[in-house]
């Protein structure tokens, strides 16, 4: 019998910004993208958290940061721990990197479009759905089991971020990893569900050994030992069909050649 499709996403999020423009801005970008539900919107970042508190169903915070009593980077480490996520929108590009610590899913730059914004909200859309799908440090994975440890063990794990937990991934288990900008979805074959991961897909090509992985589009890297079937410019893992770009096309053709 087939599974009944699961329900579209909502992601309840509030607005916080002591501008009322650029307030009313993302509001009106908010109430533009079906997948948003504005519970509330607020210009100031004490009015937010005890905006919190009263509505602990809100996700996702739209947060300009250069704001007084308290700023949205502060407001933003208040919460870290919380179940809620951040998408920063300043007009000031240095906080770019502090924002990334305190795990903001994005960072908006004004004055920026709707393009732009709904980007944005398609990654935190992404990242939900993920979590509501159970890739989440709260649910036991058997990535994040322990693992035997064999004579060369230094070199059969990597260590990935997932939330606010290191998880341990053995190296064997990775079918493939997807980039998603600042994002990296880790495809294993122990569990249906990928790992979601605040690293970059050149950060993953450093940590994975050349001699099992290889990037074979702009977007894909690949183990080696997992490939089931080669086409012409495809990849088949695990019953998914990989594309190779022409950026990669000669070293990959060089690694077809001992297929033949």
């Amino acid at each position: 019998m087939s599974q009944p499709e699961p329900a579209p996403l909502t992601i309840r999020c509030i607005a916080v910004d002591d501008e009322p423009l650029a307030l009313g801005l993302v509001c009106s970008f908010i109430n533009q993208t079906p997948f948003l539900e504005l519970v509330g919107r607020y210009e100031s970042a004490v009015a937010a958290l005890r905006a919190l508190h009263e509505h602990p169903e809100v996700q996702l915070l739209f947060l300009d940061i250069k704001m007084p009593d308290l700023s949205g980077l502060e407001l933003a480490r208040v919460i870290q721990s919380g179940q809620q996520r951040v998408i920063f929108t300043t007009a000031f590009n240095q906080y770019a990197l502090e924002g990334f610590r305190v795990d903001a899913l994005d960072y908006l730059l004004k004055p920026f479009n709707y393009e732009e914004f709904l980007r944005a909200a398609l990654k935190a859309k992404a990242f939900f759905e993920l979590k509501q799908a159970g890739t989440s440090p709260a649910a036991p994975t058997p990535a994040a089991a322990p693992l035997p440890a064999p004579a060369d063990s230094a070199n059969d794990h990597i260590y990935l971020k997932v939330e606010y937990q290191l998880v341990r991934v053995a190296i064997a288990d990775i079918l493939y990893v997807e980039g998603l900008k600042d994002y990296v979805k880790v495809h294993l074959a122990s569990q249906p569900r990928p790992l979601l991961s605040l690293t970059s897909l050149r950060s993953m090509e450093e940590k994975l050994p050349g001699r099992q992985f290889m990037r074979i589009h702009r977007s894909y890297i690949i183990g080696l030992d997992h490939i089931q079937a080669i086409g012409r410019g495809t990849v088949q893992i695990k019953g998914e069909t990989i594309p190779v770009s022409d950026g990669y096309r000669e070293t990959f053709d060089q690694f077809f050649s001992k297929w033949k």
